[in-house]
């Protein structure tokens, strides 16, 4: 399906593992400030947390790249 990822992202997820997985994924965090240097052993739901992101939208937006 055109516009989506055949790897499924998931909110235990860390950044690098989605990173590696879907490497488009780095023009999003980049929208959002997030990159995967600092905190990207960090999984998803947490990051949203410290960051005040909104986790469902953002897995969203990760899912659509």
């Amino acid at each position: 399906m055109p516009g989506t990822t055949e790897t499924t992202i998931t909110a235990t997820m860390t950044l690098n593992e989605i990173s590696l997985s879907v490497p488009r994924a780095l023009e999003v965090f980049a929208r959002h400030g997030l990159d995967s240097c600092c905190g990207g052993a960090s999984p998803l739901a947490l990051v949203c947390e410290r960051h005040g992101l909104d986790l469902e939208a953002l897995l969203a937006e990760l899912r659509a790249v």
